[in-house]
């Protein structure tokens, strides 16, 4: 009979017990003084220590230097936050200096070649996949080995630009790429390296080891399927866990570190799709023995330090997670007793350092030079006008036309995919997310960064054909985005959106159809009066709705996408689409494109705006 998710992890879990049991050893504090030392009354000689520390990142996100290249200025917002690698390259120097060189490890939890201009213009514009020997470094690589960066996991963004993209990158690393829980389909064996062990020099003492556990997100299999089917599989981070952490320390492991790129303990975004939960990182640390902390990643949130106990063998696990793009440091300071040969964890500590408090290291900033300058000419190239400046901030409130660009894009380009195809026949409708809350095309001159920040993720387009019953669930779906506003009570939209912490990318505007949400009412009531060309709704008739691959996927879990039949895909980005539909419009003018009346919220039938 085949084991359940649960009975394999605490099967899994009790093995790794185990093993620990036979490689560990019993604290000194726990040590009786022998008779003969009693009689005497001479003391134990107390067991050597030692202390080190491992410090990480998570989520860089491409971000290498202190700008941002949406804004073509420095990095700013309303925390003043700074960001990238050059600002953590200052942080870990100092704490290398203060600690100790020989003492200090540096690793990343992932999500590191995707999210700015600058590693999407290697991976696509100049990529490091073309030439070869002479094939452009990727500055991100460039900047982690002159960091001298001991390990990393990789993230679920690794995957968007595909394997050989990520192979690439891995090759131009002087470090390791971890990912005990992706697979090779045909052996089912790790395709990356599971986990690596350093050394701790001590002197005149055994050197500790220290095995960093890597471990990816298994929500890789339905966001980037098109780039990892039949490729790679990703199996349980808890699972894959109670496999290689017995296996670090049967290879030698003092103390193991788990790099991971999973959150604590949140719901998975794609629901029950896979059977992996998508943020794993306090069940691993409650299941697997052998485990002394973990760098958290994937939710881009700060957490200082959480405290978890393991249920086989009652010892504290010690997790971390540095938010995003190089704002944050994540320290784990250890002390370790040598007892019977073996070193043992007797604490770990762990904190949160901002890196808005020291100043970029002028070697990274350098170093990068040239290929932060080649960026910033791309971005900056103009690609057409606006009749009217255009800003996405109210989209979450209210139809923008903004956001109805974005659909405008996204319906011409699957329209034209679909000429002279059997449904070309059909209405085609789009949908489109608030992705980026500061996204301003100005009046005037556009630019390629204009547009680029509408659009801040590498999506490809798709079509599917869903019915006007599926759609109306389908926006009902979106509109949980909202928290219930009652009757008389003051607007506030601070609290209006993001209910249950589901992020703006998740709430999908539907472009071509028109419909009101009713806030007042509960989450699955609230969506009314929809109607196509200003007539009710046929639930029966066909739509092709054009959308995003991570949608289209499973992402966010949305009612029907898994079931519906795709019809058609672009291998290109929907941004690089948008760029070129601009330039060959030359000019944007709400009045081309601008949904009417569009979608509105309203409380007991009465319009918020």
């Amino acid at each position: 009979m085949p084991l359940n998710r649960r009975d394999f992890v605490a099967r899994s879990a009790a093995v790794a017990a185990g093993t620990a049991v036979v490689a560990g050893a019993t604290s000194a504090s726990a040590e009786a003084a022998s008779p003969e030392l009693q009689s005497a009354g001479k003391q134990p000689k107390p067991n050597p220590t030692y202390s080190f520390t491992v410090l990480g990142t998570t989520d860089v996100h491409g971000n290498c230097v202190n700008w941002d290249y949406f804004n073509n200025a420095e990095y700013d917002d309303k925390a003043q936050n700074d960001v990238g690698l050059a600002k953590i390259s200052t942080m870990v120097n100092g704490l290398r200096d203060e600690i100790g060189h020989h003492r200090t490890l540096l690793i990343d939890a992932g999500d590191i070649i995707q999210g700015t201009q600058l590693s999407y213009y290697f991976a696509r514009v100049d990529p490091i996949t073309v030439g070869g020997r002479k094939a452009p470094k990727h500055p991100m690589a460039l900047a982690m080995n002159h960091i001298r960066y001991d390990a990393a996991a990789l993230g679920n963004h690794e995957f968007n630009y595909g394997i050989p993209t990520l192979r690439a990158f891995e090759r131009q690393c002087d470090f390791p790429l971890l990912a005990a829980n992706a697979l090779d389909p045909k052996t089912n064996k790790p395709a990356f390296r599971p986990f690596v062990i350093k050394r701790i020099c001590v002197p005149n003492l055994p050197d500790i080891k220290v095995g960093i556990v890597g471990l990816t997100n298994p929500g890789i299999a339905i966001w980037d399927k098109a780039n990892v089917s039949g490729k790679m599989t990703f199996g349980g981070i808890a699972e894959q866990a109670a496999i290689y952490v017995p296996k670090a320390r049967s290879a030698g492991a003092d103390v193991v570190v788990v790099s991971s790129h999973t959150g604590i303990d949140e719901a998975s975004s794609y629901g029950d799709q896979i059977p992996w939960p998508e943020d794993a990182a306090a069940e691993m640390a409650q299941q697997v023995p052998g485990i002394d902390a973990i760098l958290v990643g994937h939710t881009h949130k700060e957490v200082d330090q959480r405290l978890v106990t393991n249920t086989a063998t009652g010892k504290t696990v010690v997790l971390s997670e540095p938010l995003k793009w190089g704002m944050r440091l994540s320290r784990f300071d250890f002390e370790v007793e040598l007892v019977h040969g073996s070193w043992e964890v007797t604490s770990c500590v762990a904190s949160v350092l901002n890196s808005n408090a020291y100043e970029e290291d002028p070697k990274v900033v350098k170093l990068l030079a040239d290929e932060h300058a080649a960026v910033v000419a791309y971005v900056n190239q103009v690609i057409g006008t606006s009749t009217v400046d255009l800003s996405i901030a109210r989209a979450p409130f209210q139809d923008v036309p903004i956001v109805d660009l974005i659909g405008k894009v996204m319906v011409d380009a699957v329209t034209t995919g679909l000429a002279g195809t059997s449904y070309a026949s059909l209405p085609v409708l789009a949908q489109a997310a608030p992705f980026n809350r500061t996204a301003d095309i100005p009046a005037g001159t556009v630019r390629l960064r204009d547009a680029a920040g509408l659009y801040i993720y590498e999506n490809t387009l798709a079509a599917m054909v869903l019915t006007g019953a599926q759609l109306v669930d389908y926006i009902e779906f979106s509109a949980n985005y909202y928290n219930t506003l009652a009757v008389g009570a003051p607007i506030v939209e601070s609290a209006l959106t993001n209910a249950n912490n589901l992020p703006d990318y998740n709430y999908d505007e539907v472009y071509g159809l028109s419909y009101d949400i009713d806030v007042s009412q509960p989450a699955g009531s609230r969506v009314l009066n929809v109607t196509y060309k200003g007539a009710a709704l046929d639930l029966t008739q066909q739509f092709v709705l054009a959308i995003n691959n991570y949608r289209a996927n499973g992402g966010g879990n949305f009612p029907h996408v898994a079931t519906a039949t795709q019809i058609w895909t672009s291998s290109d980005e929907i941004r690089n689409t948008m760029i070129t539909w601009v330039k060959a419009k030359g000019q944007i003018n709400p009045a081309d494109f601008a949904a009417s009346p569009g979608w509105r919220l309203v409380r007991a039938g009465v319009p918020l705006y």
